[in-house]
């Protein structure tokens, strides 16, 4: 008997502390015909460009532009944050802010013309740099850096 209260007693604990555990957060399809940018109201129409904000309450915040992102994530408290992606400018995939690799310069063109586009890896951000002639490789923590307030 005193085993088996044990063994209840063991599986209860076990599920309250996997309960308790990190949430794992996931990028989820853009809908353009839908989904409107926190910062500036606009449609995210253009994917290539797109940034999104999995809340750790289960929602999500949707941007055009990596610049709009960058305004929300800079003002907002990282423990509302569960996790933030990027659309990897080559590609159809999403990457994490943190791990993304970024190109700016002015003269790249996005939604709110703020100049900064993600990649999934440095090659593929130096490949962008060759074939344009422009842009800087920058990392997340440049990115978070840079002044993103009043611009769009």
């Amino acid at each position: 008997m005193k085993k088996k209260i044990w063994l209840a007693g063991a599986m209860a604990t076990s599920l309250l502390l996997s309960a308790c555990g990190d949430k794992s957060f996931e990028a989820r399809d853009i809908n353009p015909a839908t989904d409107i940018c926190k910062i500036c109201n606009m449609s995210v129409a253009a994917e290539k460009y797109a940034a999104q904000v999995a809340l750790a309450n289960g929602d999500y915040e949707t941007f055009d532009d990596i610049g709009c992102l960058m305004e929300y994530y800079t003002k907002t408290d990282k423990k509302q944050i569960g996790e933030a992606f990027v659309k990897d400018f080559s590609g159809d995939t999403w990457v994490n802010v943190e791990t993304a690799i970024y190109v700016s310069d002015k003269e790249i063109s996005t939604p709110m013309s703020y100049g900064v586009i993600a990649f999934k890896t440095k090659e593929e951000a130096q490949q962008f740099i060759d074939s344009e002639g422009k842009g800087k490789v920058i990392t997340f923590d440049e990115v978070k850096a840079m002044d993103w307030s009043g611009h769009a």
